[in-house]
């Protein structure tokens, strides 16, 4: 049996991330002070700035992209509470053959490792995207005075329904008009038809836009924009970047969708 892998080319989408407003994506709180925050914002151990996990971004673009398709939700990785079921958490993890090639978020997003079967790698990679900190946007964090390094806190109150009780607590958040870059995505090319794929990841970019990146999206946290975006193609053989396209919003660059694909299948030879 053939078991090689061709990898025909990759397709690298750049870009960044623009905060429309506060948002929220928790770390890990070290000892608990007095007057500290409750929820923290995850930062990079070495410059203590804040960043965008790719596994955020990923998995964000995934859950919707399940919704989108109806992927059946097979899987529970939280049972929430014993006796209520609040707080349970499904997802879809493909269990044969026929589930993975019925939903494309499995060929884009993968399997997990203990699925048993692995037809092809995962074609998506999401880097980490950090805090831009250019010359300009130095001079902008020091002319705004935040309640914390890069962060703003934000004060709620969880009301309780029965006797109308508060209890405050303070969520840590990157104010709006930050700017996270630069943003890569890395999409692998092995069959013909994962150019289509690649369809999809914009369409996932979309969700994420009219939804929200991080926690507390109901509540307002976490509205996102990609800006920028500029995708390039390196083929297999030669591996040199080719210009496929680049516009400012990804509104504009999925009216492009159709020129895209029929450039993409033109510069990898799957045409």
């Amino acid at each position: 049996m053939d078991k090689r892998i061709n990898l025909l080319g990759r397709v690298i989408l750049t870009g960044e991330i623009i905060a429309k407003t506060g948002m929220h994506i928790g770390g890990t709180p070290g000892a608990l002070a007095i007057g500290g925050v409750d929820s923290p914002i995850i930062r990079d151990g070495l410059t203590g700035r804040p960043y965008i996990p790719g596994s955020s971004l990923k998995g964000k673009m995934r859950s919707l992209g399940e919704k989108l398709t109806n992927a059946l939700q097979n899987t529970t990785i939280n049972k929430g509470d014993q006796n209520t079921g609040k707080g349970r958490v499904e997802i879809h993890v493909a269990k044969d053959i026929d589930q993975y090639n019925k939903y494309w978020v499995n060929p884009i997003f993968g399997v997990t490792g203990d699925a048993g079967f692995i037809p092809a790698p995962t074609r998506l990679v999401v880097r980490d995207i950090p805090l831009r900190f250019e010359k300009d946007d130095q001079d902008n964090w020091r002319a705004v005075k935040t309640d914390l390094p890069f962060a703003e806190v934000k004060w709620e109150a969880a009301i309780d329904r029965v006797t109308s009780a508060a209890t405050p607590r303070q969520i840590e958040r990157v104010p709006a008009g930050a700017v996270f870059s630069p943003m890569e995505l890395v999409f692998s090319v092995y069959l013909a038809d994962d150019v289509t794929l690649f369809d999809h990841l914009l369409t996932c970019l979309q969700l994420v836009e009219d939804d929200y990146l991080g926690g507390h999206g109901s509540r307002g946290s976490g509205k996102v924009e990609f800006q920028n975006l500029k995708i390039v193609c390196k083929r297999g053989d030669a591996y040199q970047a080719q210009d496929i396209a680049s516009e400012p919003t990804l509104d504009k660059l999925v009216v492009a969708r159709e020129q895209i694909q029929s450039t993409l299948k033109q510069t990898l030879g799957v045409a």
